[in-house]
């Protein structure tokens, strides 16, 4: 996309972290938005973020599993704003569980948002989209699209399929007016890692995670940031941060030598 100015975007879980962060920044660039999360509170309060710049906002409770509700959400937004240029496909949870513990259900609710909600957004964004001149899908991966990672088996399943499906996307798109960018953030410091599920998990450990992804991450603005110049660039694949370079680099150049380092890193943690 070669401006933001006056486009409509959307976003979802844009309640906190890189969603608030990105619906921020658009605006100030000029962007019209709507926006979704099952958090009317937080949805809010980024509204209110939004409506300082004097941009036009729309605010929707959404659940992005559901596929109804996706449906008429798209709609909604066609009918508040009449258009559709930008849809950032961002709402995620997770869950911290080893594989032999975790329930199915916990498995199926964040497979749910983390994958069919990237699914959901694109599928029935898309029709409108192809409507403008120019339009780009954003779908959130992770450096867990890139890297499997001991207790984070449904984390690491969905964003490796939210990778595999973009890339799929980017090709049937070539040659339409439609761009679309898979990212994959490394930490950042949002609520995901202390909102998170877990099984088995003893909170000494859960606290030895989430004090190293802190201690590591990096602002939801600046992400926001890397992730509209990829935008602006038409990029296919954005990595961000540090962490997700070096893990992508030693993933290409040694495989089964970087699984056997991250085995052994969790060992380490868990004595």
């Amino acid at each position: 996309m070669k401006t933001f100015q006056d486009r409509v975007a959307v976003v979802t879980g844009a309640a906190s972290g890189i969603g608030r962060a990105l619906a921020i920044a658009l605006a100030d660039k000029g962007c019209h938005l709507a926006l979704a999360d099952v958090n009317e509170v937080g949805l809010r309060e980024t509204a209110g973020h939004v409506t300082a710049t004097g941009r036009k906002v729309s605010v929707h409770k959404v659940d992005v599993s559901d596929r109804a509700q996706m449906k008429a959400f798209a709609d909604a937004v066609i009918a508040e704003h009449g258009h559709v240029h930008l849809v950032i496909n961002n709402a995620g949870v997770t869950v911290t569980a080893a594989f032999e513990d975790h329930t199915l259900e916990d498995f199926d609710w964040l497979m749910g948002i983390n994958f069919w909600g990237v699914v959901h957004g694109c599928k029935f964004f898309l029709p409108y989209l192809k409507r403008e001149p120019e339009a780009h899908i954003v779908n959130i991966s992770s450096v867990f699209g890139v890297v499997g990672i001991p207790t984070q088996s449904s984390y690491c399943a969905s964003k490796f399929a939210v990778r595999g499906f973009t890339e799929s996307l980017w090709c049937e798109l070539q040659g339409s007016q439609v761009g679309i960018t898979s990212v994959h953030p490394g930490g950042i410091n949002t609520n995901i890692v202390a909102s998170a599920r877990s099984t088995g998990v003893s909170s000494d450990f859960q606290d030895r995670i989430a004090k190293q992804f802190k201690d590591h991450a990096m602002s939801p603005d600046k992400c926001a940031a890397q992730i509209l110049r990829a935008v602006e660039g038409n990029q296919m694949r954005v990595l961000i941060t540090r962490e997700t370079f070096v893990a992508d680099a030693f993933k290409r150049l040694f495989p089964t030598l970087t699984q056997r380092i991250i085995s052994m890193g969790h060992r380490r943690m868990r004595t």
